[in-house]
């Protein structure tokens, strides 16, 4: 049995990675980004893919656990969602990576044993499935 491989996206650090006016419409980045990841899906090396959205965001693209891409609305501070999340499918033997530039949290990701990737790494897996 392969061991089953995890995307968690922090939404808003992803988004924020481009100045392209998210902070007018933070919900719709949101959708936008989750339109991007749901066009490339097939084409990313991942079997599992959750976005995990907090603030002003949440009010764009509902919860969702039955598509192409999980979205998750978290419920106090998005980096304690995001860390529960890889933990979650670490638990479940997963191998997890999470796209954030946020060094703080990668170091909490560390401790659960999740890898991370840079926004940057992660637009440019998105881009070239296009």
């Amino acid at each position: 049995m392969s061991t089953r491989r995890t995307l968690v996206i922090d939404g808003a650090n992803v988004v924020g990675s481009r100045p392209d006016g998210w902070w007018r419409d933070r919900a719709g980045a949101a959708s936008r980004l989750l339109a991007q990841v749901e066009q490339a899906r097939e084409r990313l090396p991942y079997d599992r893919v959750v976005l995990v959205l907090e603030g002003a965001a949440k009010s764009g693209p509902g919860e969702s656990t039955d598509g192409a891409v999980e979205v998750v609305h978290a419920p106090r501070e998005g980096d304690d969602e995001i860390v529960a999340q890889a933990a979650t499918a670490r638990d479940a033997s997963d191998q997890v990576t999470v796209a954030t530039a946020d060094r703080g949290l990668r170091g909490r990701l560390e401790r659960v044993g999740a890898a991370a990737m840079g926004p940057g790494e992660l637009r440019s897996l998105l881009d070239s499935a296009d």
